[in-house]
């Protein structure tokens, strides 16, 4: 392995290692997202008989979300012991074999729930513990040389990832409906096993920034030193602060983790994160005795990424419901069959309208870069990663409000086309396209070098507070006071859920577009 920092194919070229990554990043997300648009339609039909029928879409809604909960909070375990210890290369590399044991749980135990979930976990583990890794070793490869190259590869990155999930989503459906499930769960562990073959390949070509072992000015550090020091006459208010939300995290914890452990967890953890960071950025300054600036105002960095990525939450609520919330609306709705312009030969059933995502994100990505942003720039208007990110959450509020309308007609009784799907399809994928695709590189940009790992650990575990919320709304809609108030709205319950949604995402976007303004952005590629 090239340990060096220099550029490794000359000044300004790509780096010749990168189709290595990329290869393994296409199979990967074939593997994911076979296994995953799937998951619901089979717990539904399969895992679930057990419960009575009406219990059996709330119950593979809570699973789906739990296990995508699981699989964007594990980055966190992932993202440290990479930084501190075993470096990101290794890391994805042992959690990759990790995740084939997963797959292979799957497709051995369809028939047995304790097997299964047991696989669900180790996918969680292992995808979770490669996630932050794998986009930051991209970035890794890159240097000031040529890292205006780095935007164009995290776009390829984001484009092969689509074209993985694309194959998948249209072929697994028909896999499980024609050969069963363990083949259906099997072929995506096959992919996994490959990508894993690939990413190794390239171990000879790969620029490695070794872990930081013991960091005396780590972030955690700074931030424990700014929350404990003292400064005569001015009292301690931050540590008072951070001291709250732990005492608020254990009230949780107690009240919850009986009934829901899950939500519980998230919820504790968000306090002390919360309350912890804002406490330590009140008293930020009174580090500087004791660390370096740099690392002070490195700090300083992390607390205004995790903000961000904060806000964003709630994109991630609207965008992971196609896989459980779409498709289960797509099952009330009519298939096309007898029209000409339908795709029979190729959709045949509703979990294969998520197909239309990654194809419609390998349009726009160059659609966008060839001339949405362009025209933009011509018009005087500056394209910064802030403001995609703000337009993104609002394009997917609009794509909730259309398909709220779609089931306003469905609950009137109403023999509603499957092929309106297509319209918030489209919404929302821009919307994907501006906030992840866009996020990818914002994270490594704006993390200093010895955070990259953990920062983009704290990117994906924005997904996990997404279907947080998704969780806690589910939860909510049980109790009869909830019930009854949606009632009085006039309105079905899916139907008002989905417009909630959408409200949700507007005013995410509108705290984002106020704190964007105020944001210094960072540049933290490494040097030539």
């Amino acid at each position: 392995m090239d340990t060096s920092a220099a550029a490794p194919a000359g000044k300004g070229a790509l780096p010749r290692q990168i189709p290595y990554i990329i290869g393994n990043e296409g199979c990967e997300r074939f593997s994911f997202y076979g296994m995953r648009n799937i998951l619901t339609p089979f717990l539904i039909t399969s895992l679930l008989l057990f419960a009575p029928e009406a219990e059996r879409i709330g119950i593979a809604k809570d699973v789906f979300h739990t296990f995508v909960i699981g699989v964007y909070f594990f980055p966190l375990l992932g993202g440290w012991i990479s930084d501190r210890f075993f470096g990101k290369y290794n890391t994805v590399l042992w959690m990759s074999l990790v995740y084939c044991a997963g797959h292979a749980c799957l497709a051995m135990f369809e028939g047995n729930r304790t097997g299964f979930y047991f696989g669900l976990f180790l996918i969680a583990l292992g995808s979770g513990g490669i996630k932050p890794l794998v986009s930051a070793f991209v970035g890794d490869q890159f240097d000031q040389s040529n890292k205006h190259l780095a935007k164009v590869v995290y776009d390829a990155f984001y484009w092969i990832i689509n074209f993985g999930s694309f194959f998948a989503s249209l072929l697994m459906p028909i896999i499980l409906r024609e050969y069963g499930a363990t083949w259906a769960f099997g072929i995506p562990g096959i992919l996994m096993f490959i990508a894993t073959v690939i990413f190794w390949s390239g171990r000879k070509k790969y620029v490695v920034v070794p872990p930081v072992a013991s960091d005396p000015h780590s972030f955690l550090k700074v931030a424990r030193t700014a929350l404990f020091a003292d400064a005569p006459g001015k009292g301690r208010p931050g540590l008072m602060l951070a001291v709250t939300g732990f005492a608020l995290a254990l009230i949780v914890l107690a009240w919850l983790a009986v009934d829901d452990f899950v939500i519980a967890v998230l919820l504790a953890l968000g306090l002390v994160i919360g309350f912890g960071g804002a406490g330590a950025a009140m008293q930020m300054e009174r580090a500087r005795s004791v660390h370096p600036d740099s690392a002070v105002d490195g700090a300083r960095a992390v607390l205004r990424i995790l903000v961000v990525f904060a806000i964003v939450t709630p994109f991630w609520s609207l965008f992971d419901q196609k896989a459980s919330t779409w498709i289960i609306q797509g099952n009330a709705m009519v298939i096309p069959h007898d029209r000409w312009w339908w795709p029979s030969w190729l959709v045949k059933e509703p979990a294969q309208m998520q197909a239309l995502n990654p194809i419609l994100v390998m349009l726009l990505i160059p659609f966008n870069n060839l001339v949405i942003y362009p025209l933009l720039r011509r018009m005087g208007v500056k394209v910064t990663s802030l403001r995609r990110i703000g337009a993104g959450l609002a394009f997917a509020g609009f794509a909730w409000i259309v398909a709220a309308l779609i089931q306003l007609h469905i609950d009137d009784g109403d023999a509603v086309s499957i092929a309106w799907q297509v319209a918030p399809y489209v919404l929302l994928t821009m919307g994907e396209v501006l906030v992840s695709a866009t996020g990818l590189e914002f994270a490594y940009s704006q993390a200093p070098p010895q955070m990259k790992g953990v920062i983009m650990s704290f990117w994906l575990l924005s997904v996990s507070y997404g279907n947080l919320w998704v969780l806690i709304t589910n939860a909510a809609v049980r109790n009869e006071a909830v019930t009854h108030q949606i009632a009085q709205s006039g309105i079905g319950e899916n139907a008002f859920l989905m417009f909630f949604f959408a409200g949700f995402a507007f005013l995410a976007a509108l705290v984002f577009a106020l704190y964007a303004r105020r944001y210094p952005v960072q540049d933290h590629y490494r040097a030539a």
